[in-house]
C-alpha cells in the first residue's frame, strides 16, 4: 500500500443510535450518529414503529381524514336528490327544445 493516501483508521469507532444503542466498530470516522439501527429497526425487532422526522405521517393522516369526510358528504348529497321519472325528464327536455 502507498503511504499517506489512505484515511486514518479508528479501530474503536462508536456508532450511536437515537434509541440509545451504541455499537463499537472499526471505521474511518471516529464517531457516527444514526437514526435507526438493528436494535430498533422494525425488520429486526418485528415491532411496527413509525419513524417520522418531517411530519409526513401526520400530514398523510390529515389528508386521509379530509378525503373520508368529503366522501361521506358526497354520499349524503347523492342520497338526498329525488329520483326523477321518465315523464319529468321528457318535460324538461321538451322545454329546452322550445
Amino acid at each position: 500500500m502507498k503511504k499517506n493516501i489512505h484515511p486514518k483508521y479508528y479501530s474503536d469507532a462508536k456508532i450511536t443510535c437515537v434509541c440509545g444503542n451504541i455499537v463499537k466498530t472499526g471505521s474511518a470516522v471516529p464517531e457516527m450518529k444514526v437514526e435507526i439501527c438493528s436494535a430498533c429497526h422494525p425488520l429486526y425487532t418485528g415491532k411496527k414503529k413509525l419513524i417520522d422526522t418531517t411530519g409526513r405521517v401526520e400530514r398523510f393522516k390529515k389528508l386521509r381524514e379530509k378525503t373520508a369526510e368529503k366522501k361521506a358528504k358526497s354520499k349524503i348529497k347523492k342520497k338526498e336528490k329525488p329520483i326523477k321519472t321518465k315523464a319529468e325528464i321528457k318535460k324538461k327536455v321538451s322545454k329546452r327544445k322550445k
